[in-house]
């Protein structure tokens, strides 16, 4: 599975804005087990960040409760068309994905 970060970002009213975004990973819990009934190894996101011109929006921790890919979807003040939204991850094997959307 390709690992991606799909990203919406518009500006709803003034200066608030709507971010959903996609995170495209298997989130792997280490529980399940595959047909030979073999334990299938943990591998899921671990953390996010969502940042705005360098301001931190979100900084989270994920577990292995977390659906594979999951949608997520936030607002915030302060943004206009055009500027950028960063967002950002880390898996428990340690591979990373950073990926920037333009605010329409």
């Amino acid at each position: 599975m390709a690992k991606s970060i799909r990203i919406r970002a518009t500006v709803t009213d003034g200066d608030n804005a709507e971010v959903r975004f996609l995170l495209r990973h298997p989130m792997e819990s280490g529980f399940r087990k595959d047909k030979a009934g073999k334990k299938i190894n943990a591998h899921y996101i671990q953390e996010l960040k969502v940042e705005h011109k360098q301001r931190v929006l979100l900084d989270g921790k994920l577990g292995t409760s977390i659906a594979a890919n999951p949608l997520f979807h936030l607002k915030f003040k302060g943004a206009a068309a055009g500027e950028t939204i960063k967002i950002s991850w880390k898996d428990s094997k340690g591979e990373t994905r950073s990926d920037v959307a333009t605010i329409s």
